[in-house]
């Protein structure tokens, strides 16, 4: 057994000569279970006044410190690697491998290997609600929570968000120090901002700096970036701490590097308040994360296509494609149109739409603000949920009391654009299959993304939720599924009873 205070995954970014480190990830596959809690008012504290900015802060951050380090605090985390074999990666990630595990281990190394991990998280709640990435608890089996004064709880994963890189998890106590959080939309580049986590595992550490840019996007790392970039020192273990104000407020959760050698450059970016907040609420109320949708292929606007459609600016999305039936055709959207506002908020390119509709709450009818054929109208649309933004039951509860199956297996409703991308006829119903973890024991039985489960242990499935509730709460681990695949359907048994999860 190799142990790690913290493990780097390297994203390599076209036209740069670093490369991106989620600073304290750990690689483990196996997923940790969301554990579903009664829909719950988090309470949480924010605080919408913007920092002063009429000069630089008095002589010393003491006092900010003393306000924020007993809420922030560190995460061990114990997984369970499987199926780990070095013959089919690539160079750069055999090297990886290779230098985490100290190049011992064998060419085609396989089965189960347990490792450990360590990151950091924010107390939000006095009851113990904690925020932190994704990737920091991704695969847990066990996850071990240290507060500032020494007391070690074990926690429960209540839900991951890989696609903004957030996960809440829980301990059980009382009247714990917490950040209150900032409104990260009012954050201005030139801000005295705060880094406090657990870089390397050394213990708690504060690093200063300034909000560097504001925005990122279009890193890699996420599907939905919009992150606050800092040259305060992040290193790998920060991951899932604390970016505050010189009030002590919550703007970000630190999340990744740009780096070279995988240290901090000066260049780390964090996930903002405002969304690790909205996520979270989601998370905890349902399990899960529920995205808008309208159905649109957009894209940002260049200055030669601002020409060729006669726009005086380059602001806005322009709309691409249109999903058939779907909730932008029904509005009256078309190819060539151009985003302008939607919902009330101004749209200055298309990541910040498929952001701003990403938050909308399906069923919500929304006026969107359009450019057509250089005409300014206003359309209606009823926002869908995203396809794909459900998720069955997953593996590796850190209390040991997994109540699902069909671990590691995302789905989404079956509506057009699913249709289309995985070309579903109209006479198939049920719930298509997202994604499929490697390993599990719904791939090795066959399940694959695009398959459509039309029944679970006889029981017809309808949609996402139907899947979701038929694999919660079972007593066995063997699942019968009827799944569509390729014009025809077949069925395949789950067994999950002797996995390692």
């Amino acid at each position: 057994m190799k142990t790690s205070n913290s493990t780097c995954i390297r994203l390599t970014l076209l036209g740069l000569t670093g490369g991106l480190v989620l600073a304290g990830a750990v690689f483990a596959l196996a997923q940790p279970s969301k554990t579903k809690t009664s829909p719950t008012d988090l309470n949480v504290p924010v605080d919408q006044t913007s920092v002063p900015r009429d000069g630089l802060p008095r002589g010393s951050y003491a006092p900010i410190v003393d306000k924020v380090a007993p809420a922030v605090v560190k995460i061990e985390v114990t997984a369970v690697t499987r199926n780990t074999a070095m013959d089919g990666l690539p160079d750069s990630l055999r090297q990886f491998f290779g230098n985490q595990f100290g190049g011992m281990l064998p060419p085609q190394s396989m089965g189960p290997r347990v490792e450990h991990g360590v990151g950091s998280g924010v107390v939000i709640t006095k009851d113990g609600y904690i925020l932190t990435n994704n990737h920091v608890v991704d695969g847990a089996k066990e996850v071990k929570v240290t507060l500032t004064d020494g007391r070690a709880f074990t926690a429960k994963v209540i839900g991951r968000d890989p696609k903004t890189d957030i996960a809440v998890v829980k301990i059980d106590a009382d009247n714990l120090p917490i950040v209150s959080l900032a409104d990260s939309s009012k954050v201005k580049v030139g801000d005295v901002v705060l880094a406090v986590g657990n870089p390397f595992g050394v213990g708690q550490t504060v690093t200063e700096g300034i909000v560097s840019a504001k925005n990122r996007g279009n890193m890699g790392i996420e599907d939905y970036e919009d992150f606050i970039q800092t040259d305060a020192a992040i290193n790998p273990g920060n991951s899932g701490g604390a970016l505050v104000d010189i009030d002590g407020r919550l703007i970000g959760i630190n999340t990744a590097i740009l780096s070279d050698s995988g240290g901090s450059q000066g260049v780390g970016f964090a996930v903002p308040s405002d969304l690790a907040r909205t996520v979270m609420e989601s998370l905890v109320k349902n399990g899960r994360v529920t995205r808008g949708y309208i159905g649109v292929m957009i894209q940002s606007i260049t200055p030669a296509l601002a020409q060729e459609f006669n726009l005086k600016e380059t602001t806005g999305a322009l709309v691409g494609d249109v999903v058939a039936n779907g909730p932008a055709e029904q509005a009256g959207f078309k190819e060539g149109d151009v985003v302008t506002e939607f919902n009330g908020q101004k749209i200055t390119d298309s990541r910040q739409l498929q952001l701003t509709v990403a938050e909308t709450s399906p069923g919500s009818k929304v006026p969107v603000k359009i450019l057509h054929d250089g005409d300014s109208k206003t359309l209606e649309v009823t926002v869908k949920q995203l396809p794909g933004s459900g998720s069955l039951a997953e593996a590796g509860s850190p209390t040991g009391n997994d109540t699902g199956t069909l671990n590691g297996v995302g789905v989404g409703d079956l509506d057009p654009q699913a249709r289309a991308q995985f070309h579903i006829p109209d006479t198939v119903h049920g719930a298509v299959v997202t994604q499929v973890e490697p390993g599990s024991a719904a791939a090795e039985a066959g399940l694959k993304t695009g398959d459509v489960i039309e029944s679970i242990n006889r029981h017809p499935v309808k949609n996402a939720d139907d899947a979701i509730q038929l694999t919660s709460n079972t007593t066995s681990k063997r699942t019968l599924v009827r799944v569509w695949d390729n014009g025809g359907s077949r069925y395949v048994v789950v067994d999950e009873s002797n996995s390692e999860g």
